[in-house]
């Protein structure tokens, strides 16, 4: 019995750890996501305009 206590607590410990590190990723991966979108904002020269409602480039 304490020897699957101690592998469930182990099991547990290895999760958590797996959850933090996806947490910084994803922490990570929103401010560069944040960069990019002001980088965009600023190349537009302050107008982001929706993909959709240009002309394809064979126009």
């Amino acid at each position: 019995m304490e020897l699957k206590l101690a592998v469930a607590e182990d099991h547990i410990d290895e999760l958590n750890k797996t959850i933090f590190r996806q947490q910084q990723r994803l922490d990570l991966l929103q401010a560069q996501m944040r960069e990019l979108h002001r980088q965009l904002h600023a190349a537009a020269g302050g107008e982001v305009s929706n993909p959709h409602d240009q002309a394809p480039p064979h126009y």
